[in-house]
């Protein structure tokens, strides 16, 4: 296969996917290095193909079920894996996060978190490297996707009570 025919075939593999597709994956799928295929979504990306890595791979963005809603939220390092289980268990998937960067400006990491066991294997991986929110003293944005507005509504409740929730009253 040509390189320009596994760039091709890369991009409907992420397309039909439901879940986020590792490097490895699609390494051992078409018989490449990993490093390869960081090269392809490279080439991917500045061809226009929209592919976004999450801390679980590579995914393209899938139309948004429900409403799309963003929450603004601080809390310390060890609160993070409860704020995320209280946004899943109310029926939302996290989006993304957003910080801002004093130098970068407004900085988003795609997360594609929607359920306790990808919540978990996020918090593995924030043992081995800094979550974005610890550049701006845990203050950061959460885009999610709700089903409807009644969850965004439990969930800014739930948050709420944990008290990592910000709200315009200065809480």
């Amino acid at each position: 296969m040509h390189s320009d025919e596994r760039r091709k075939a890369i991009a409907d593999v992420l397309r039909a996917a439901d879940a986020p597709v590792s490097a490895s994956a699609l390494a051992e799928k078409f018989s490449v290095s990993r490093q390869i295929i960081v090269g392809d979504i490279a080439l991917l990306r500045s061809s226009g193909e929209e592919i976004l890595a999450t801390p679980r791979g590579y995914v393209t963005p899938k139309e948004a079920r429900g409403i799309l809603r963003r929450v603004a939220v601080k809390h310390t390092p060890q609160e993070m894996e409860a704020e995320l289980n209280t946004i899943v268990d109310n029926g939302c998937t996290v989006i993304d996060v957003i910080v801002d960067h004093p130098i970068y400006g407004q900085l988003t990491g795609p997360l594609q978190i929607s359920n306790r066991y990808e919540v978990s294997q996020f918090i593995e991986r924030c043992k081995k490297a800094e979550p974005l929110s610890s550049l701006t003293d845990g203050i950061h944005l959460h885009t999610l996707s709700c089903p409807d507005e009644a969850a965004f509504e439990r969930t800014k409740s739930a948050l709420r009570a944990l008290r990592v929730l910000l709200e315009e009253n200065g809480n």
